[in-house]
């Protein structure tokens, strides 16, 4: 709503990002779905955050080949994740859920779906490794979370929830440091301590 858009523009509590689930591209899709929305809303709330904020960045959830899904309507959804650029997101194949409508529709071909599946992923990750590239030499506030299961590196966030690790003593856990960031792959960035902020975390 309006009102909590408002909120990003005096909020420092709020980070810059924002999990907007869409669930698909296409409104005939979003109407089978009984969802809400149709894409101009999601575009107009998208929108509105960049113009408050142009590094706020967006995430999101997909379910592919819903019943009814034609080749238009999943290729109005890849438009969408091409002009949003989503830096992190869920994809599923459509799944029946006993006792919903959708549950007794006709299903999509197998093949199909898996076939859509594959290339919404391929998308969206290619979106998670360049906006992760992108973050390599700048310095990043991270939440330092626990040490890896390995117990070789500590494990953090930055204020985009991406994994970041890095070497540290534990004293770090539980509060909020300064980290340059080296690397990255497609699911986590590589970086290391700069300074430790005095900034304690509830």
């Amino acid at each position: 709503t309006d009102d909590l858009i408002d909120v990003y523009k005096t909020s420092k509590k709020l980070m810059p990002l924002v999990h907007l689930p869409v669930q698909s591209g296409s409104d005939k899709v979003l109407e089978l779905m009984n969802r809400k929305h149709t894409v101009k809303n999601y575009l107009e709330i998208i929108y509105k955050l960049k113009k408050i904020n142009p590094e706020i960045q967006f995430s999101s959830d997909f379910i592919i080949a819903y019943p009814g899904e034609t080749d238009d309507d999943f290729k109005e959804t890849l438009e969408l994740i091409k002009k949003v650029k989503f830096i992190s997101s869920f994809s599923f194949v459509f799944s029946p859920r006993p006792g919903t409508v959708a549950s007794n529709l006709p299903r999509i071909d197998k093949k199909v779906s898996d076939k859509r599946l594959q290339i919404v992923q391929k998308i969206l990750f290619e979106n998670q490794i360049k906006m992760n590239k992108s973050f390599e030499n700048t310095t990043q506030n991270i939440l330092v979370e626990n040490r890896t299961d390995d117990k070789t590196k500590l494990f953090g966030r930055s204020e985009h929830m991406m994994p970041v690790l890095f070497e540290g003593n534990d004293d770090l856990i539980g509060k909020i440091v300064k980290i340059k960031i080296l690397s990255s792959n497609r699911n986590s960035l590589f970086g290391e301590v700069l300074i430790q902020s005095k900034k304690k975390v509830a």
